[in-house]
């Protein structure tokens, strides 16, 4: 996605570089993040340290290597500290209530290592795809309540449309989503689960 000069800019310290790195991996960190930490705010810290790290860190980046891994296992990893600062039995856990230890074994690989899309990319980047394939005010309803965070209220009333409308349109969408990520990745149903939650 980044080319070498972006990365290299990164390396100097161009706060240009800077800024579109985090323009276009910010969706896909948020959206995976979201996979382990259900609470919005928990998400928007831990992706805000993640880019505090990567400048911190941007002299020692390889640019022969993909960019958006290198960010994928720091928030992987902040993301796995968090839970385990949590209590496993704390209200703040997801339904599902997967042990830290699960977790860590679906992300073994070291992915900084790998040029290939990491399984948490292109999961995201399906999710992605998924939500751009729905009906247009389907999709509005949906980015607005679950990517954006807003309340289903708030939501009808700036639509125009009836709170259970919102609902509908919300149920809907999430069944077509899982379908769709379901026939890809058959194995990861409580990881979609927790993603379309």
């Amino acid at each position: 996605m980044f080319s070498i000069e972006t990365k290299r800019e990164l390396q100097k310290g161009n706060p240009d570089a800077f800024k579109e790195v985090f323009r276009l991996l910010y969706p896909r960190l948020k959206g995976y993040c979201k996979l382990f930490v259900p609470d919005q705010k928990e998400v928007e810290d831990l992706i805000q340290e993640c880019f505090i790290t990567l400048w911190d860190i941007r002299e020692t980046i390889d640019v022969q290597k993909r960019l958006e891994s290198f960010l994928f296992v720091i928030i992987r990893n902040k993301c796995l500290n968090f839970l385990k600062s949590q209590k496993l039995d704390s209200e703040n856990i997801p339904a599902d209530n997967l042990q830290i230890a699960e977790l860590q074994h679906l992300y073994q690989l070291d992915l900084a290592e790998k040029e290939e899309k990491s399984l948490e990319e292109m999961l995201i980047q399906t999710f992605q795809e998924s939500v751009n394939t729905l009906p247009e005010k389907m999709k509005e309803v949906f980015i607005k309540c679950k990517l954006e965070g807003k309340k289903q209220k708030e939501v009808a009333e700036e639509m125009g449309i009836s709170i259970k409308m919102v609902e509908k349109q919300i149920a809907k969408a999430k069944k077509q989503i899982r379908e769709q990520l379901l026939k890809k990745y058959p194995a990861m149903v409580v990881l979609i689960a927790m993603l379309l939650g």
